[in-house]
């Protein structure tokens, strides 16, 4: 059995190779302080959809706290509202036949993972490189528990976001593409010309690419 990729390899891998390459040769891949602190939002749902304005600004927001509040509403009128604010379990590590990696949430019933992610959500749907974790962590559940887990969310706390991934044949097939990158990666890869990950990257630095702007978080 070949080894078992990280996911966040996998989600990396779908992002640009090149950042893989770089943050395999990195010695310290913990999140940032400011990545924890916005993910830790995804376990205050209730209490910051009645939380004041004053009581808003003092969180990692990256929504005016009217926006965010209706944001929030918007999410409690879901169905997954009481799954996503009462999970199962938290920061679970997961070991599939090909990936392993932390599930932040385990939630529903039957069970499925959720990615907590410290970025902004596309307009609609999910970027690909947390559609590949999600699916990776979906795969990786179905095999411990040895049952099909045909969904996952991920979730944009500093938005008040959550998002449905569900595994079609699309996204399954973007998650053994990263697959067959990560396991494949033995070398430098070319840098991406004129692409607007550049701009986001912790890595811009060192790989030399020319970027418009200063933004610090991945899409990841």
């Amino acid at each position: 059995m070949p080894n078992r990729i990280a996911v966040s390899d996998l989600a990396r891998a779908a992002y640009c190779p090149r950042q893989l390459h770089y943050a395999r040769r990195d010695e310290d891949r913990e999140p940032p302080p400011a990545v924890r602190e916005i993910r830790a939002l995804a376990f205050e749902y209730p209490t910051l959809l009645t939380a004041s304005d004053d009581e808003l600004s003092t969180r990692p927001l990256a929504a005016t706290p009217t926006t965010y509040r209706q944001n929030l509403r918007r999410l409690s009128e879901r169905d997954e509202w009481d799954v996503l604010t009462e999970p199962l379990d938290r920061e679970v590590l997961l070991t599939g036949k090909d990936c392993r990696g932390v599930a932040h949430k385990l939630v529903g019933d039957p069970v499925v993972p959720s990615v907590v992610s410290p970025g902004m959500p596309p307009e609609r749907g999910v970027w690909e490189p947390q559609r590949v974790r999600a699916v990776a962590l979906a795969k990786a559940l179905a095999w411990e528990r040895e049952r099909e887990v045909p969904t996952a969310y991920v979730e944009y706390p500093a938005h008040g976001v959550v998002r449905t991934v569900r595994l079609t044949t699309r996204n399954k097939a973007a998650y053994r593409r990263a697959l067959r990158i990560a396991r494949e990666l033995d070398f430098v890869p070319p840098r991406l010309r004129d692409s607007a990950k550049c701009d986001e990257c912790a890595y811009r630095e060192q790989c030399g690419v020319k970027t418009r702007t200063l933004r610090s978080l991945f899409r990841r």
